[in-house]
C-alpha cells in the first residue's frame, strides 16, 4: 500500500512540474509573439507564471512531506 502511495505521489510531482514548465514556456512564447496584448494588462506578463510556481511549490512540499512520513513509518 505504501509503495502505491509513493508511486502516486511521484506521478503527482512529475505532473505538476511538467505542467509548470509547459505553462511557463507557453507564456514566455506568447509574450514574445504578442507583447501588445500583455502591455494592456496592469500586471506584469510573468504574473501567471509566478502563480503557477507558487501552487507547484506548495504541492511539491506537501508531497515530499507525505513521502518522508511514509519513509519513516516503513
Amino acid at each position: 500500500m505504501l509503495k502505491r502511495i509513493n508511486n502516486i505521489l511521484n506521478t503527482v510531482i512529475g505532473t505538476f512540474v511538467g505542467v509548470f514548465i509547459g505553462n511557463a514556456v507557453y507564456i514566455f512564447w506568447d509574450f514574445n509573439t504578442r507583447p501588445g496584448l500583455y502591455a494592456m494588462q496592469s500586471a506584469p506578463w510573468y504574473t501567471s507564471i509566478l502563480l503557477y510556481g507558487i501552487v507547484t511549490v506548495v504541492v511539491l512540499i506537501v508531497s515530499i512531506i507525505i513521502k518522508l512520513i511514509i519513509r519513516f513509518k516503513h
